[in-house]
This record gives C-alpha cells, sequence and structure tokens, in this order.
C-alpha cells in the first residue's frame, strides 16, 4: 500500500508492570543490565532480533506473554527491585553537580553539547564510531552528575551502514531504513506557559533560498534530555527529506547542508524548546556553523558584528578530535557562496570579514587556494578549544599553529582533555557483582575515585579468573553464532557452517582488535611477517588467536581492502579458526568483545590516533593494552597495566615505522604475554597474570572513566568559560562591543608596526649573570598599554619569557639573569596585549624583531 505515516500503539501494559513503557523510553536501561533483563526475559528472541530495543520487544511480545509475567512472583520481584533503582537515579538530590553547586555557580544555565552523532545503544544507530560513542558517553555521564545539559544532533533514519561481508569477504553496504515509531525516542512538543502539551515542535532553516523544515524529537538519557533535527517531513521536497537520510553520506554539497541543519537548525530547536545555555560545546567541526545562528540573534538584537562575534565566541568551545586531514572539512569559496550567500547580509557584515574567521590556505591541484574551513572557524568562533588526549593537545598545536605564527607550538591556545568512557555502559555485570563485594555501596556514583579501586586488589585469584571464564565463554559463543550466521546467509556448505562452531579455543590467549577500518590504523599490521605469526598461533605450548570487527567508510577502498586481508588470512589453513574477523562492527559487538577477549591490541601510526577509547573498555573489564604508545594508552601505560608496541618516537619513513613496530608486536608476544598468560602454579592458577588484569581494572577504571572526562570538562572549560561570558555580556555586552572595537583598531594598525631589537650577549656568561635586551618600538598610534614587548628565550624545549619595561619614546629595555647552564636563544617579540582575552594569544598577531 502507498504508506502516508506510521504510528506505534503500544500494548496495554498490565498495571502489575505497567512502567515497563517508561523506563523503556529512558537510556538508562542500556548501561543498566538488570533493567534490560526485564525486556530479555519477555522474549529473548524478539530482544536479540531487533537490537535488543525495549520499545520494540513491547509491540512484539503479545498481551498473553505479558499477561503471564504479570503474574510471576520472580519476574514482579526484579520489576520492583530494577525500578526502584531507577526511581532512586532519576530523583537523587545529593548529585555531584549538586554538591558542587557553590562552585558551579551560574553554570546552572546549562550546556548545550552538539554533536554529528551519538552512539547510545546498537538500536539506535546514529553513530559510525569513536566520535559517536564519546558524544554519547558524555551525554550519560552528564546525567549521572546530575549537570544541566542538553545535547542536541541529527536522528539519521538510515543510520551510518549495516555491514555485510561477501564470500570473499569484501564489505558490502545496506541501509535500513528506522521505523523511528518503535524506537525510544518521542516527537518533541513546545513547551506552553500553562505546562499543557503543545504542538509537535518544528523548526526551519533557509538553505539557497528555501525554507526546510525539520521536525524535532525527543531522547531521554537518565536525567538529560537529547533533541534530535529530523528533515523527513511532507513540507520539504524529496530530496530535502533526505538531508537526515544518512550519516556522512554523499559529496561535499550534502555534507555542507547537514552541517548548517545541524548548527543553525540545532541552536533554533534549542529556543524553540526555552532550553536556556551559558555554555556551548561543539564536539568537532560539524557543528560550527552553530556560530552563525547566534551572531545573527545578536545582531537581530541591535548589536553590530563584531560585538556579536565577542559575545558568541566567549561561551563557546570547540574540542577536536582528529589530526587527519579526512577529518578536517574544507569547503571551496565557490561552494561557501552557494550556501552562505546571505549570510554576511544577515549578520551585519562583508563576506570577505566572515570568510577570513574560517580562512586556511590549501594546496589543491598544485595550486593554493583559500578554503571555507570548518575547524577554523570553530577554533576562530571558540575561546576555548582542546584536544582529545595530552598527546594530541600537542600535535594539535603544531597543526594549527599556523594561525598564530609566531607564537611557538607549545603556546598555542589548545589544552586538552584526555577521553573517557562510560564504565556501567561497557562493564560486564558478572564484574560489577564481583567489584560490588570489595568496593562500598556508592561506588557507580564514584567511578573517577583512585584511591576506591584499590579494594579491587582484595578480589581473590579464584573469583577474579571465574569471571573472566564467564565473559570469554560468552564472547566465543557470540562470534560463533556471528561467523555461523554470516556463512549461511552467502550460502556456505553445510561442513563450513558446521566448522563455525569450533571456532575458537575458550583456553586460549585471546587478542581483541575492533575500530575503524581507517587505513592509518594499520589493522593488518599483524600480518607483515606471516610466517612468523603462524608459528605464534599455532605454538602447541602457548597458542594466541585474534578477534578482530570494524567498519571502513562506504568510499574508502583502502580500508575495504584491509577488511578483506584480514578475511582472506582468516581462510587460508594455518589460521583458520584462530583469526576470525566480524562483520557489522556495532556497539553490540563491541561490548561482547571488550567483555570477553583476553587482551585489546590497537595499533595506529603514531601519532594518528588522537585517543581511542576501546582499549580503556576493555581494561574495565580486566583485558590488559597491547598498544602503541599513542593517544590515551601513552598516559595510561603504568609498565604492569599492559605492554607497548614500538618505541614512544615518530618516523620519517613509514616502511620503517611500519617494521619497526611489527617486530616489537611480535617480539612482545612471544616473549612477555603469552609467557606470562600460560604460566600456572601447582593448582593451576595463574597469579602472575591475574596481577596484570587487576592493574589493568585498577589504574584504567577512574583514570579514564567518563566521570573523569566530563569532570575535567566543568573544571577546565565549563566554568571558566561561563564566568567569561558573563562578564563579556555585562551591560548590555560592553565588554564585547570594547573588545571587538580593540580588535578591530589592532587588525588595521598591526601591518604598520615595527620591531626591532638588540641584546649584549657575550661568547659565555656564568650562572646567574644578567644580559641586557632593549627594543625599538614603532607603534603605528598603538598605545604602549595595548603592547606586550618581551625577550624570549630557549634552552632546549624549555621557553622563558621576560616583558621589556617601557622607557619612552618607544624604547623598552630589560636585564634578564641566567640562572641555569646551558645553550640559550635569544628573541625578542610585541603582541596585542587586553585584560580581556581569553588568551593573549587570540588575536594571533605576533612580530618578532
Amino acid at each position: 500500500m502507498n504508506v502516508i505515516g506510521k504510528v506505534t500503539v503500544l500494548p496495554r501494559l498490565p498495571a502489575a508492570i505497567s512502567r515497563l513503557e517508561e523506563l523503556a523510553y529512558n537510556l538508562y536501561w542500556s548501561w543498566t543490565p538488570r533493567a534490560q533483563e526485564l525486556y530479555s526475559f519477555l522474549d529473548e528472541a524478539v530482544w536479540k532480533r531487533f537490537q535488543h530495543n525495549p520499545v520494540r520487544t513491547l509491540l512484539e511480545v503479545g498481551d498473553a506473554r505479558l499477561t503471564e509475567v504479570a503474574a510471576d512472583p520472580a519476574y514482579l520481584e526484579k520489576y520492583r527491585a530494577a525500578l526502584a533503582d531507577f526511581d532512586a537515579y532519576m530523583n537523587k538530590k545529593d548529585t555531584w553537580a549538586s554538591t558542587h553547586a557553590t562552585e558551579l555557580g551560574e553554570a546552572g544555565k546549562g550546556v548545550a553539547y552538539f554533536s554529528m552523532e551519538y552512539a547510545y545503544h546498537e538500536c539506535l544507530p546514529i553513530y559510525s564510531g569513536g566520535l559517536g560513542v564519546l558524544a554519547g558517553d558524555h551525554c550519560k555521564s552528564a546525567s549521572d552528575l546530575g549537570l544541566p545539559f542538553t545535547a542536541v544532533g541529527m536522528l539519521f533514519r538510515q543510520g551510518y551502514f549495516t555491514q555485510l561481508f561477501n564470500k570473499d569477504g569484501w564489505q558490502g553496504e545496506t541501509y535500513d531504513e528506522l521505523d523511528l515509531t518503535t524506537l525510544p525516542v518521542r516527537p518533541a512538543k513546545f513547551p506552553t506557559e500553562d505546562g499543557t502539551v503543545g504542538d509537535e515542535a518544528r523548526v526551519s532553516v533557509r538553505i539557497m533560498g528555501r525554507e526546510i523544515i525539520l521536525r524535532l524529537w525527543t531522547l531521554q538519557v537518565g536525567r538529560i534530555r537529547v533533541l534530535l533535527l529530523d528533515s523527513n517531513v511532507a513540507e520539504n521536497s524529496e530530496d530535502d527529506r533526505k538531508l537526515t537520510a544518512r550519516l556522512y553520506g554523499g559529496n561535499q554539497e550534502l555534507r555542507i547542508q547537514q552541517y548548517l541543519l545541524l548548527g543553525i537548525g540545532g541552536v533554533k530547536a534549542l529556543r524553540a524548546m526555552k532550553i536556556g545555555s551559558s555554555v556551548y560545546h561543539m564536539n568537532e567541526g560539524h557543528a560550527a556553523f552553530m556560530a552563525l545562528e547566534r551572531i545573527r540573534e545578536q545582531v537581530a538584537a541591535g548589536h553590530d558584528f563584531r560585538t556579536a562575534t565577542e559575545a558568541v565566541a566567549a561561551a563557546t568551545l570547540f574540542t577536536t578530535h582528529t589530526p587527519v586531514p579526512a577529518g578536517n572539512d574544507a569547503y571551496a569559496y565557490d561552494l561557501t557562496d552557494r550556501y552562505l550567500g546571505d549570510w554576511p547580509t544577515q549578520l551585519s557584515t562583508t563576506r570577505a570579514e566572515l570568510y577570513e574567521l574560517a580562512r586556511q590556505d590549501q594546496n589543491w591541484d598544485n595550486q593554493v587556494v583559500p578554503s571555507f574551513s570548518m575547524s577554523v572557524f570553530a577554533l576562530r568562533m571558540s575561546r576555548a578549544a582542546n584536544g582529545v588526549s595530552k598527546l594530541h593537545g600537542e600535535v594539535s598545536r603544531g597543526i594549527w599553529n599556523f594561525l598564530y605564527q609566531g607564537a611557538e607550538p607549545e603556546e598555542v591556545p589548545i589544552g586538552h582533555v584526555t577521553n573517557g568512557a562510560h564504565n556501567l555502559t561497557f562493564l560486564a555485570q558478572p564484574y560489577r557483582e564481583l567489584f560490588g563485594t570489595v568496593l562500598p555501596a556508592d561506588w557507580t556514583e564514584r567511578l573517577e575515585d583512585r584511591e576506591m579501586w584499590e579494594a579491587v586488589r582484595q578480589i581473590p585469584d579464584a573469583d577474579l579468573a571465574a569471571a573472566k571464564r564467564v565473559q570469554k565463554v560468552e564472547m566465543v559463543d557470540f562470534v560463533r553464532e556471528s561467523v555461523k550466521t554470516q556463512l549461511e546467509r552467502n550460502g556456505a556448505s553445510a561442513a563450513d557452517v558446521a566448522a563455525a562452531e569450533t571456532l575458537l579455543d575458550p583456553g586460549a590467549l585471546t587478542i581483541g582488535f575492533a575500530r575503524r577500518f581507517a587505513t592509518y590504523k594499520r589493522a593488518t599490521l599483524l600480518f607483515r611477517d606471516k610466517a612468523r605469526l603462524a608459528r605464534i598461533v599455532n605454538n602447541p605450548e602457548k597458542p594466541v588467536q585474534f578477534v578482530f570487527a570494524g567498519k571502513a567508510h562506504p568510499a574508502d577502498n583502502p580500508g575495504k581492502a584491509f577488511i578483506q586481508e584480514i578475511f582472506r588470512v582468516s581462510q587460508e589453513p594455518e589460521f583458520r579458526g584462530k583469526i576470525v574477523i566480524l562483520e557489522n562492527y556495532d556497539m553490540n559487538v563491541a561490548r561482547h568483545l571488550v567483555q570477553g577477549v583476553d587482551v585489546w591490541m590497537n595499533n595506529p601510526r603514531r601519532p594518528l590516533e588522537a585517543s581511542g577509547t576501546s582499549g580503556m573498555k576493555a581494561s574495565f573489564n580486566g583485558a590488559p593494552n597491547f598498544s602503541v604508545l599513542d593517544g590515551w594508552w601513552v598516559e595510561g601505560y603504568d609498565t604492569r597495566n599492559g605492554w607497548p608496541i614500538g618505541d614512544e618516537r615518530e618516523y620519517a619513513d613509514l616502511n620503517v615505522q611500519d617494521d619497526a613496530d611489527a617486530f616489537s608486536l611480535y617480539r612482545t608476544l612471544e616473549d612477555a604475554i603469552a609467557p606470562l598468560y600460560y604460566a600456572q602454579d601447582a593448582e593451576g592458577q595463574n597469579h602472575g597474570w591475574l596481577e596484570t588484569v587487576r592493574q589493568a581494572i585498577v589504574t584504567v577504571n577512574p583514570e579514564f572513566s567518563m566521570q573523569r572526562q566530563v569532570i575535567d570538562y566543568v573544571q577546565k572549560y565549563y566554568l571558566p568559560l561561563n564566568t567569561r561570558s558573563q562578564k563579556v555580556q555585562e551591560g548590555g555586552d560592553a565588554l564585547a562591543k570594547s573588545l571587538g572595537d580593540w580588535k578591530a583598531w589592532i587588525r588595521q594598525q598591526w601591518p604598520f608596526v615595527g620591531l626591532q631589537a638588540s641584546a649584549q650577549l657575550p661568547a659565555s656568561v656564568q650562572p646567574g649573570e644578567q644580559v641586557t635586551v632593549s627594543a625599538q618600538v614603532n607603534s603605528a598610534g598603538i598605545s604602549d598599554s595595548d603592547l606586550r614587548v618581551e625577550a624570549v628565550l630557549k634552552r632546549g624545549e624549555h621557553i622563558i619569557r621576560v616583558p621589556l619595561v617601557s622607557q619612552g619614546q618607544g624604547r623598552y629595555e630589560v636585564s634578564v639573569p641566567l640562572q641555569d647552564s646551558g645553550l640559550y636563544s635569544f628573541g625578542v617579540r610585541m603582541m596585542p596585549e587586553h585584560a580581556a582575552l581569553s588568551n593573549e594569544f587570540e588575536l594571533g598577531l605576533i612580530k618578532w624583531a
């Protein structure tokens, strides 16, 4: 038939279990196994077939089954216990945020968090990989902590894609239309003054002269709300309805339109739902167009463009996630003109002034041309920015150094918050129960407490080993069933299907590798010396087996080739049954692997892994990491909680790097990991291995918990930005206006300033002696109080900055004591200075003598 719409009619639940519907529409259940059991018990097959979706499960099981469980005393006892836990969580008054109310102050107005993708659960596939998992986990911990927090994203009704291997191991993609009426999302309703239910919430975004209508959906994640944007409404053209069909699909024109919908539509959605925000957090540059709408609001309220820009940027944080160029979108000006053509007029500015905020010169087709960079625009429109690990912060400062020419890379104002993961989403139930025997009753609310986790060392080896055995067997069963399903779909022989029942040995050392199959992640590094690998895998006394999973972007044929290579190796006689690659990597596959493998392996080409979080989740469950010292692992590795691959260095020759890392990988497997895993005492217990397992649990759970990460964001960025935003907007944005005008004056005069310097530098001096540095400044009319002239001394990687003192008539001087021995390099530079700047390099204007 010709379907004109759909509606979900939920069953009339028996009174005894009536709150199953309420719970189904709150993703609290996604990190609470006891809540999930209420639905899986209704019908295990239905629960699995529909990706563990409680809403769909309630629709499918039928009234008779619901009536039956409503009279089951054992089920009702579990139901009451799960709902009591849910109520205690939702109604908790003494959350982390409430106990830090004085510290948080006006941050109570809320954080608006924008992300292109979110991974909350496999039944809602609006994510592609790590960025989405990070965003989903951030929301969950914001809920756990009780923060005033609203997330904004897109409801992609075809998601990313379903990955299917053909019989040759080549990745294919299918796009299945989500039935939104059977998902744990609900249409958003406009708020009303009298508290009644309003009409369905919709906003519009104007693109290239046409109005695109966005329907708003609400997703409840514990205590917080997520607003999801959907263009698939009858009022839109067929092409516009497809704008929210697929995540990361199509060409540049589709992507820029999606980014406009997210940024501009997202701000409008917050306004329509009357959700106040004092801080705006851009999770990657995809959301950078939010600045356009917020500036437009300020201009419409009577402010000029520069004042509006200062007010908007003062409340904005930008988190960059990747140093890889493909992850930093940039558009040619002719393409940008088509989609932003009328925005300079709306913002009361010029095209040149607007585009300058996003300009990045690109070498395209052997020509250097300016582009509109989403990441540059995000950086320019924020007054705080961060990478997602300590090393990634360093790498990012180097990448974006060109925006602050004259600053040393380490001075670039990009900090870092090392990523975490939401412990409870990925922690297996047997481990929760085991940890509960030694940790305090409120341990799930104190996940970042390092001292608390020390109690895990009290868990007896036998109990820890038993929990690991349970999870490993479950993981092996999952792998076998998954491969069997794949073989049957591809028409494999009965013998091959039967052989899937014997894949992997639950007693053998099992190593997991699962991630997005971008080529820099080097998924096939393990196969660099296949003869040596065959000896490791087939060692009669110490066998090793590997489980792989991961998706390549549909347009990434080199990534697909990596997948096919692993598949083909897995079919070779010496590796058959001992190397396995699973299709359709999603949160469900990820959970089984991180909860069941013995060791987690990660071997990206350093330093391109910004953070990585899969290894954290594995260590939550007692799987030590075996990884390149990149991303989070260079911070997490303590010599006793896992093993490194390669050295903490970079290489000029990529082949040399691959050879060195592969050699390190094989040697560590042979000489360290396998011998430790198989060493047993007379009672068959492996105390040395379990000590490494315990060390991984104790060190990684608190330090890399999402709870620690979100607290870091609150303390390092949300609170300072909130304070700054309030200050800038005081007196009707008086400071924003004066600061905007001051910057315009400085930029106008800066080409005309001049600086000359000299230093009295003998060939050598004794420690404690002084040298005199002097400078002559042509200020081009800029006041001395608006300039900082300083001597910069470098000794190795150490920088010493000493301000020169004005002597009048443009002359500056200072005596610099040299306390430590060593070789010093001297320079003198000048930069604008203003007390209201977020950092001294904010303007990116520096002149060296």
